[in-house]
């Protein structure tokens, strides 16, 4: 008959072989870890429930005159489109003007639809300038339902921020957020009306910040889903504060792909508070056009790594002009804010009020100098202008083939400069780095040229078996061009 095994005996046993396997990794050094507790997704409701009764929704109202020949088919476009067209740059399709009863202006017709923000209890609202561009009339629908007509105190387009203020008062409004304090990866949320579906919410983390996409501001990158209709409206920390106007997406569809943008509030906070001083946006210029700078460019004139912001032609008669700065230089401080990329300079520039002084720190032949700039303001008519870069052209590549000459006097005082040769014709290396008839040689190597022979002679003292480095003017601009020796 077989032996029976006593309960006891046999729970002893196993627990014995249960533990043999963890004495052996632990006499090896290793400690077991228990697994990292996975984090519970946020609920935000709150959130919602906190911030949703400030957020609005706009429309906007339009009254077309009546077409010339009068023809057109009938129908008209959804206002939810309208804005879609508008905001991703695609051509809206002709639309019949409807005739009034004396043949004159149609009735106001549906234009727009977006979203907005209650900043205080007296009604102000912040919004996109696109959404309100145009409009004859912008109706502001808040959370109970409530409508009323705005006025538009400001617009600026270039941030693409505008202020609007509705007759009423004790309204729910909005906290602003610490962009500062906004992390990669942080959870936010957006409140607005994508294709005029009202207090639609949405949530995503922060995908990156201070994205250069060519706007003048460094924008919020999130993949919180946004649509037509979006613009305009908050986008929300988890503190239910907002840090950002939901502005635009990126997408190859037209609809959203995950890539969205949102406006800094901080930025957005400095121009609502000058739209609602005077109605108007002031920004400060020096009259620069500017580049970035290359990897290749800052080793060779020895700035040790890419940063600043290479002056590519300078003004006549402008602020920086006068302030000494020449073509050529590279801007490394203003303000002692440090120029980490061209596109830093225009933000940095622009916030100095006009009128005042500023200081500035240009890289010159090898040197630093510090000069002082009388800031001037930006006109409204060449706003677009004055700050946008010029698109970065890459320095070429090879070593010297240039047959020169001096520039006569009428020469340097038509180019405003002092020194220089001309380019009479290029072959070789200097040719495949794109150097071109015409242009004008003003330094070698962190070396001003003066004339002929001292080009010459600082040409023929060139080590032959590195790359030259040459500052070239064409035409009003300036470029740092690498003649490297053929290998």
């Amino acid at each position: 008959m077989p032996r029976h095994v006593r309960t006891t005996d046999f729970l002893r046993a196993a627990g014995a072989w249960l533990a043999a396997p963890v004495l052996a990794v632990a006499a090896l050094g290793f400690v077991p870890t228990m697994p990292v507790q996975a984090q519970a997704l946020p609920d935000f409701t709150p959130l919602v429930e906190q911030v949703g009764p400030a957020v609005v929704n706009i429309r906007t109202v339009e009254r077309p005159k009546v077409a010339r020949n009068g023809s057109g088919l009938p129908g008209e476009i959804d206002e939810n489109m309208l804005e879609f067209f508008r905001r991703f740059g695609l051509p809206i399709p002709n639309q019949p003007a409807p005739r009034g009863p004396q043949g004159g202006e149609g009735e106001g017709q549906p234009r727009g639809v977006g979203s907005g923000f209650v900043l205080s209890a007296d009604g102000y609202v912040m919004t996109n300038a696109h959404v309100v561009e145009g409009a004859d009339e912008v109706i502001v629908t808040l959370n109970d339902k409530r409508e009323f007509k705005a006025r538009t105190i400001g617009s600026d387009k270039r941030s693409d921020v505008a202020l609007l203020k509705i007759d009423a008062s004790g309204l729910p409004s909005i906290r602003i957020g610490d962009v500062n304090r906004l992390k990669v990866g942080e959870w936010v949320i957006a409140i607005g009306s994508p294709f005029n579906l009202e207090n639609t919410v949405t949530a995503g983390i922060v995908s990156a910040k201070a994205r250069d996409t060519g706007d003048f501001l460094p924008l919020i990158q999130t993949d919180v889903a946004i649509n037509p209709g979006n613009s305009g409206g908050p986008l929300i920390n988890m503190r239910g504060e907002v840090v950002g106007i939901n502005s635009q997406i990126y997408s190859r569809s037209g609809g959203y792909m995950g890539i969205a943008f949102a406006i800094p509030i901080d930025e957005a906070m400095r121009v609502s508070d000058q739209l609602r001083a005077t109605g108007r946006v002031s920004r400060g210029r020096i009259g620069v056009a500017i580049d970035q700078v290359t990897k290749d460019v800052a080793e060779s004139i020895g700035l040790g790594k890419a940063a600043g912001a290479l002056v590519r032609s300078v003004e006549a008669g402008g602020p920086a002009e006068k302030a000494g700065v020449e073509p050529g230089d590279i801007i490394t401080r203003f303000e002692g804010k440090v120029i980490e990329k061209s596109a830093d300079l225009p933000r940095v520039v622009a916030s100095v009020k006009p009128g005042s002084k500023a200081t500035m720190q240009v890289f010159r032949r090898g040197a630093y100098r510090d000069l002082t700039v009388t800031v001037a303001e930006v006109e409204p008519d060449r706003a677009r202008k004055t700050a946008e870069r010029e698109t970065p052209a890459q320095p070429t590549a090879d070593s010297l083939g240039i047959a020169a000459t001096d520039l006569t006097d009428a020469q340097k005082r038509e180019l405003k400069i002092k020194g220089g040769v001309r380019v009479e014709a290029v072959d070789g290396a200097a040719a495949r780095s794109g150097i071109r008839e015409g242009d004008v040689v003003l330094s070698i190597d962190n070396t001003e040229i003066t004339n002929l022979r001292q080009f010459e002679s600082v040409v023929a003292k060139a080590d032959k078996s590195k790359a030259v480095t040459a500052l070239v003017r064409r035409g009003d601009s300036v470029n740092f061009v690498i003649i490297r020796p053929v290998r």
